[in-house]
């Protein structure tokens, strides 16, 4: 069984990282991923995923939501920006509204990481309710100060909420 937390600060920690998120809401539900983070430990988020050099934001989203999901979308309006940062994790998060385009839902990968090292662990659509009952510490600190999806629609400008990442 791989060290999660070692994977993760190897891959992804120590430095700044700049990420694009897409908010995919059909029949007033969220797409959603569940990354594992350790033993036990779960992080709810929406498809998503750092920026590759020589590659534009939305450039950027299309890949990261097609490898996490094997849907292709259309990038809406940038919605708002949230800095997060739990060290040694440290990100801007750009957010962006998308719309399907194609595809079929799968479970995908992320690239980064090797077959064994894979955080991804389930993805599905889910209500306003169901995401509410998630515990706060096991989803992302945006979700959980929403009270309707049209919420994250009209919020601008930066965030930076009180981190509750597992540590």
């Amino acid at each position: 069984m791989p060290n999660i937390k070692k994977e993760i600060t190897d891959n992804f920690g120590n430095r700044l990282r700049v990420r694009v998120n897409g908010l995919l809401i059909q029949d007033d539900k969220l797409l959603m991923i569940k990354h594992r983070m350790g033993e036990g430990k779960a992080f709810w988020n929406v498809p998503g995923g750092g920026m590759q050099f020589g590659q534009n934001a939305k450039e950027n989203l299309k890949r990261e939501f097609y490898e996490e999901t094997g849907l292709t979308i259309d990038v809406g309006n940038y919605l708002f920006v949230h800095e997060f940062l739990s060290p040694p994790l440290h990100a801007l998060e750009l957010f962006f509204e998308v719309h399907q385009k194609g595809g079929a839902l799968v479970l995908g990968t992320d690239p980064e990481l090797g077959d064994e090292q894979q955080l991804i662990e389930d993805i599905r659509f889910l209500s306003l309710d169901e995401i509410k009952l998630l515990p706060l510490k096991e989803k992302h600190e945006v979700f959980s100060r929403i009270n309707s999806f049209n919420d994250v629609r009209i919020w601008k400008g930066y965030f930076n909420f009180e981190n509750n990442c597992i540590k």
